[in-house]
């Protein structure tokens, strides 16, 4: 093991590390705005509205995160409308469409884990802010959300973990996250083993502080205390 080697290059991989959290960071943020309507239209009765959250679901879970971001980063080249919109400055940067696509990808899995929080909540809670007069949007924001937000906090720390890891694909566009300046590196000092190390280890640190961190706020929550009920 080449330790000088890892020392020497330890500042490109740390700048490698700081662009995979904005990704994952941008991601799982925008990911749980969209999931909140798209998990609450799923945990509906009515099929009209269970349709659409239940399709899109369906499709970003049912294909790999991979294909995804290639038919977002090289398919939507290929028309014209995209290339001559507004969004086109975007659409062709690797970081916008990677952060595109994990959002995406993401939202799919978070607004399926709040749909199970949702039905997870105990009927008398419900029908006890029925009781105090609340009506159907009141009980939502006051007590449903609140409630599953609880209850899908573990599932979610999860997908955020998910995420990190799945960040790496986003090296198969050019993208210079960890995982592609470690490869990077590689092709310059053909040394595997240690970069590669270098950067699983980089990975793990980033992996035990978010447990740790929803760790603590499950504790602040007191998550424990409220499920099952």
């Amino acid at each position: 093991m080449n330790w000088e080697v890892i020392i020497k290059w330890l500042p490109k991989l740390a700048q490698g590390a700081t662009l995979t959290l904005e990704l994952v960071a941008i991601a799982v943020i925008a990911g749980l705005l969209l999931a909140i309507p798209l998990g609450i239209a799923r945990s509906s009765r009515l099929w009209w509205v269970r349709a659409f959250p239940y399709g899109y679901i369906f499709f970003f879970r049912g294909t790999p995160l991979l294909v995804q971001l290639f038919l977002v980063y090289y398919g939507l080249a290929q028309f014209d409308a995209i290339r001559n919109s507004s969004m086109w400055p975007y659409l062709r940067d690797p970081f916008w469409c990677a952060t595109a696509t994990m959002t995406l990808h993401t939202a799919a899995y978070i607004a399926e884990i709040l749909r199970g929080a949702i039905q997870a909540i105990p009927p008398g809670e419900i029908e006890a802010a029925r009781a105090l007069g609340m009506s159907k949007p009141k009980a939502l924001f006051y007590i449903m959300l609140p409630r599953a937000a609880r209850i899908g906090l573990p599932a979610y720390s999860n997908e955020v973990i998910l995420m990190l890891k799945a960040s790496a694909l986003a090296s198969t566009v050019t993208l210079l996250e960890l995982t592609g300046m470690a490869r990077t590196i590689i092709a310059r000092t053909y040394l595997p083993v240690e970069i590669f190390f270098a950067a699983g280890m980089f990975y793990l640190v980033m992996a035990y502080v978010l447990v740790r961190g929803f760790k603590l706020l499950e504790r602040w929550l007191r998550v424990d205390a409220c499920q099952g009920r």
